[in-house]
């Protein structure tokens, strides 16, 4: 049985394709109220984008996708829309997301395929088009840890610990600001680029929350995946690949250990967000699936600090409040060794 939503669907793909001859299959969802099925026809298939407007805005990814579909970003072509009733229908780029074509030995050469990728994506002059990644939202990302994870483990900084993380918070949204500033598509990482059949350009999904920042960011979220760790001296190697591949502008008084340091600190923000947003996703949306992934996000921000001084004392609250909690609700990360 149809629910109503899907009878919808069915109508207006009838009307799109001019044939009720399709095939339609729902794909498993993802952190969002948006999701996606398959449509096949005759031999031909196509995405859908399913996203209630009253639930998801699909004019970002839109605007954007067309935005950068001009200036030769590798994003699904629009086919159809409808943005009333949020219905996108899209090119098809497959199933084969990156993440499950990557080993030890497939690693570095599809790493410096989206590095190049990267590259050419913040050459596009995109200053007129996207929101500024500023003080105030690298801020309230960062309180993601404060308003979600430390509450879920019964923590309550005192004063003087709350003046401590605001401090440190500022020193990486400074950080942040003081590189480079080009476009960020915020969720660069394996499960948003996708191996195209025939293609040797990655398919590039999931962008709707661009914006102009710095240029580090895209690099650590491939890097220093959630969901995949690789060994810290390879990230370094990788690091070096992706600075000699910048343009001279983004190199100027900036020798590869202080853009070593910006890649580093700019991580620590990220990772810093990205432990709220996993237990937010748990507490307030129901999605477990994110709980597994805490400890290696945990494993990154220990790791990537070390070697900060400035970031110590903050740190230092970390270890002593934060972790024994930590690891007694969410478990331990076991360090993969390569």
């Amino acid at each position: 049985m149809k629910t109503q939503r899907e009878q919808i669907i069915h109508t207006w793909m009838t009307s799109v394709l001019d044939s009720d001859q399709f095939e339609i299959n729902f794909l498993p969802g993802d952190a969002s109220f948006r999701r996606y099925a398959r449509i096949k026809l005759n031999n031909k298939t196509f995405m859908l984008m399913d996203a209630p407007p009253e639930k998801e805005d699909c004019v970002p990814f839109v605007t954007i996708d067309q935005f950068f579909d001009r200036h030769g970003v590798r994003v699904p072509h629009i086919v159809a829309q409808d943005l009333q009733q949020g219905f996108l229908l899209l090119e098809d780029f497959g199933d084969v997301l990156l993440s499950t074509l990557l080993n030890n030995d497939t690693v570095d050469a599809y790493y410096a395929q989206s590095f190049q990728q990267l590259i050419a994506l913040q050459a596009i002059d995109g200053a007129a088009h996207f929101p500024e990644y500023s003080y105030e939202k690298l801020m309230s990302e960062m309180a993601l840890l404060t308003d979600w994870l430390l509450p879920s483990l019964n923590i309550q900084p005192t004063q003087d610990q709350q003046a401590l993380i605001k401090r440190t918070f500022a020193i990486l949204a400074n950080a942040a600001l003081a590189q480079p500033q080009v476009i960020v598509h915020r969720d660069f990482h394996s499960r948003n680029l996708m191996k195209i059949a025939g293609e040797t350009e990655l398919g590039v999904i999931d962008f709707q929350d661009a914006v102009i920042g710095a240029d580090t960011y895209d690099l650590i979220s491939i890097t220093r995946d959630a969901y995949v760790q690789w060994n810290p001296k390879r990230v370094y190697e990788w690091f070096k690949v992706f600075y000699d591949l910048l343009p001279e502008a983004a190199k100027q008084d900036r020798d590869f250990q202080q853009f070593k340091r910006d890649a580093d600190l700019m991580a620590i923000q990220r990772h810093l967000k990205i432990l709220g947003i996993f237990v937010r996703l748990f507490e307030r949306d129901g999605k477990t699936g994110y709980l597994k992934d805490l400890p290696r996000v945990m494993w990154y921000l220990l790791e990537e600090s070390k070697d900060y001084v400035e970031l110590q004392p903050f740190m230092q609250f970390i270890h002593d409040q934060v972790m024994p909690k930590f690891e007694q609700k969410y478990g331990t990360y076991e360090v993969i060794a390569e």
